[in-house]
């Protein structure tokens, strides 16, 4: 029981790591333009 102690706070770290990584790379535009990519590996070359 004594682990909860740790462990809780420990997840909500994670959870707000992952949504602070989440929020940046929206800022930074990784998810821009993820159309095109797919577009890209269909054509031949």
């Amino acid at each position: 029981m004594d682990i909860l102690y740790l462990l809780i706070p420990l997840s909500i770290l994670i959870v707000f790591g992952i949504l602070g990584v989440f929020w940046w790379a929206l800022q930074a535009g990784q998810f821009d333009q993820v159309e095109r990519e797919g577009e890209r590996i269909l054509e031949r070359e």
